[in-house]
């Protein structure tokens, strides 16, 4: 197999060459937990893998609890489904404070502050309260916990979203709001580690293959060693290729794909396609000449690679979809661009109107 065949086989897996996936919880449920850092390029991603995705379409699922979002793996924000929440956080977000040991005493994030912001929080939000994350801090500072000043404040939300006791409720017009995990969702499954691993393991290659265990252990959070044991626990259910020595697993058997030319994707900022692996070059055809992190913005992908970035401008009447590719495409690839962006109105629920493209450099 060929570099240039893994971005291929990777939107085969990621449900983009023909998006199928009839509701948001499906979608999160195939990917085990989408990256949502940045909240409406998240809602884009979702809706991309759906036949008929819309942004409401995502956010209603937000509302009525098939779609949970909060802080699992790396120190950021992702959704995952409401039944499996409880055991990937114990799994992976222990790491996360773990790792920022370091962080927290410089703030000045003892467990002592850390267990009063605990209290007050649960209290403030019990019977069901949703409050946004100003109101948080107003009632933090009223108990004596200092939110100000290097983001200590979101830490603070963060550590407590580690911790299952908070999780993201639904926004409050433009405002996300917080609220007790216990009350919001209802119980779920429960996996001790290495069963939890083996699930976690298994939507991944699933999902994100062809990949390798370090793409794993980038994505989980994990260690490299707890990653080839979540590997090991599932490969017999897997469908091994190498590249250049490196070995990648995946969900399905590569023989079975036909190569299809003209796929274009609009992919929004931080899309599985692009963070969900530690090496990204797949994404240039193998080359390794693009500048750190140029993937992880709004990214266009022609024929399986990234050729440019993309930015929009919205209005109530019609949303403009400026493109800057890194250098000329052709007349069947500007007309598969043409049709992502059309797709791309769709799920915003507005006409799409291509802009003239400019050149980009990576």
């Amino acid at each position: 197999m060929r570099t240039s065949d893994l971005a291929f086989q990777r939107l085969h897996a990621q449900h983009l060459l023909k998006p199928d996936f009839d509701s948001p919880a499906d979608v999160v449920r195939w990917f085990g937990a989408v990256q949502a850092q940045d909240y409406l390029a998240s809602l884009c991603a979702i809706g991309l893998r759906m036949r008929r995705g819309t942004e409401a379409t995502v956010e209603e699922a937000i509302a009525s609890k098939s779609i949970v979002r909060t802080w699992p793996m790396r120190g950021t924000i992702h959704f995952v489904p409401p039944e499996d929440a409880r055991w990937m956080l114990r799994l992976m977000a222990r790491r996360g404070i773990s790792s920022n040991g370091a962080m927290y005493r410089r703030l000045g994030l003892t467990e002592a502050v850390f267990a009063l912001a605990h209290k007050v929080v649960a209290g403030a939000l019990q019977g069901g309260q949703q409050l946004t994350r100003s109101e948080i801090y107003r009632v933090l500072e009223g108990s004596g916990v200092r939110t100000a000043g290097e983001q200590r404040g979101l830490h603070i939300l963060g550590y407590l979203a580690r911790e299952a006791l908070i999780c993201f409720g639904p926004r409050r017009g433009k405002q996300h709001t917080f609220t007790l995990l216990e009350e919001w969702l209802p119980a779920g499954r429960q996996l001790k580690d290495d069963e939890a691993l083996a699930e976690l393991a298994g939507r991944y290659f699933a999902s994100h293959g062809p990949a390798t265990s370090q793409d794993f252990a980038w994505w989980s959070g994990q260690t490299l060693k707890d990653a080839r044991a979540g590997l090991d626990a599932v490969r017999t259910a897997l469908y091994a290729q190498s590249v250049d020595g490196q070995e990648y697993w995946s969900g399905f058997d590569p023989k079975s794909l036909a190569p299809a030319a003209g796929q274009a994707c609009l992919l929004p900022a931080f899309d599985e396609l692009t963070v969900g692996y530690k090496d990204r070059r797949a994404l240039f055809g193998g080359a390794s000449t693009a500048a750190p992190g140029v993937a992880l913005g709004p990214s266009i992908i022609l024929d399986g690679r990234m050729v440019g970035s993309w930015k929009r401008t919205l209005t109530k009447e019609a949303v403009a979809v400026e493109v800057r590719l890194f250098a000329p495409i052709n007349k069947r690839q500007q007309a598969g661009l043409a049709s992502a962006a059309c797709r791309y109105g769709e799920f915003l629920g507005v006409p799409a109107r291509l802009a003239a493209s400019r050149r980009a450099s990576h």
